[in-house]
């Protein structure tokens, strides 16, 4: 089984928004669910007030709980209520609850705005299209932060992913997310695996373990985080030298609030968010959810997002429209994950293969963890 492209399902036949909302009959209010925190400001920001300010007399609730979105989900259908309208989900649950019959399969160019000069959803969104429920947002990495303040005299700072590695020129505490995904591939990259080669080798029982022996090397100087918030928290008290996080999470902490902390974008890992509607909406609710998601993907609004956090728009169209911070007045455009100076060797994460590996890999690195 060869795991060096990522999947790319081609999107199923579905409902239009226009078939379901000519009659005007939608739902007057809608639940929408995200992660709380700046990244869902930033969705309300440029999504849910302006489509409120242009539909009086729709409200909207939201919900953060996405972090459990597959579990609340698989509940709801068993009860046979489903109480959410659209969700704020990453590529990978996505996949997930369309696998299951809990996600609305959709015809892109059907359901989603063409781009201004008329290019197709499909083509516009192109490879980021990943799955036959998914509807993307945008483009975030989880990559390092560093303490600038911390860097040893006389040493360059930290930028290469085989820097974390590397506790003689670099020492000090790292933080690393408590799970397998992007930690194994990261450090299969600094054991001397080629790039295009690193799902072929984690597919077999002696890569996993190659993984976990490189991890073993630096282990007795990493603080697990759980929370994105973690580690620019730990860094922000000097309790780590580097850590991994979110990108967005990382440029809130050094252009909002100042932190004495860099960003290394080498082995970037890649991943998408995006919404998916629920299946088991009714008719009513149903075309509520798939006119806000035609307005809140469209090619101003993703750019729109831009101005609030640095996460990439899914959209090719969207990319010229990035302009400066809402408020910090900066440009945006240098600070996305997708900009070619910080997107010189990135690392694109492989659904297909983590489909099929999650469980075996989980039980493995738990295990290695408690030892």
């Amino acid at each position: 089984m060869n795991f060096k492209k990522p999947i790319l399902a081609t999107m199923a036949l579905g409902l239009s928004a226009g078939s379901l909302a000519a009659d005007g009959h939608m739902a007057s209010d809608m639940t929408l669910v995200s992660w709380g925190g700046a990244y869902q400001q930033s969705q309300i920001n440029a999504y849910s007030d302006p489509y409120v300010a242009m539909n009086p007399g729709v409200t909207v609730t939201w919900d953060e709980s996405s972090a459990e979105a597959v579990a609340k989900l698989r509940a709801m259908n068993e009860a046979g209520s489903i109480t959410w309208d659209v969700v704020d989900v990453v590529a990978a649950d996505a996949l997930r609850l369309c696998d299951e019959g809990l996600a609305l399969e959709i015809d892109a160019d059907e359901v989603l705005a063409p781009a201004p000069d008329g290019t197709s959803a499909s083509d516009d969104f192109g490879d980021l299209l990943v799955g036959d429920c998914f509807i993307p947002q945008i483009v975030y990495s989880t990559t390092f932060g560093y303490r600038t303040d911390m860097v040893p005299a006389g040493v360059d700072a930290p930028n290469d992913i085989c820097d974390v590695f590397d506790l003689a020129t670099y020492p000090g505490m790292r933080a690393l997310e408590k799970r397998p995904i992007n930690n194994v591939e990261w450090a299969l990259l600094c054991d001397g695996v080629a790039k295009d080669d690193v799902y072929d080798v984690l597919a077999t029982e002696e890569g996993q373990e190659q993984a976990l022996a490189k991890l073993d090397t630096i282990k007795d100087s990493v603080i697990w985080w759980s929370a994105g918030a973690d580690t620019p928290q730990l860094l922000a008290d000097g309790e780590i030298f580097m850590g991994s996080t979110y990108n967005g999470r990382l440029f809130a902490a050094i252009e909002e609030q100042g932190q004495p902390i860099g960003m290394m974008w080498d082995a970037q890992v890649f991943d998408l968010d995006g919404w998916i509607i629920p299946e088991g909406l009714s008719d009513e609710r149903l075309a509520r959810a798939l006119d806000f998601v035609r307005f809140a993907t469209d090619t101003q609004r993703l750019a729109d997002q831009a101005k609030y956090i640095s996460y990439g728009p899914a959209r090719l169209s969207s990319a010229p429209l990035v302009g400066n911070h809402a408020t910090l007045g900066i440009d945006m455009a240098q600070h996305m994950p997708t900009d070619p100076n910080n997107a010189a060797n990135t690392f694109l994460y492989n659904y297909e293969f983590w489909a099929d590996y999650r469980d075996d890999i989980d039980g493995k690195f738990q295990a290695w963890l408690a030892q």
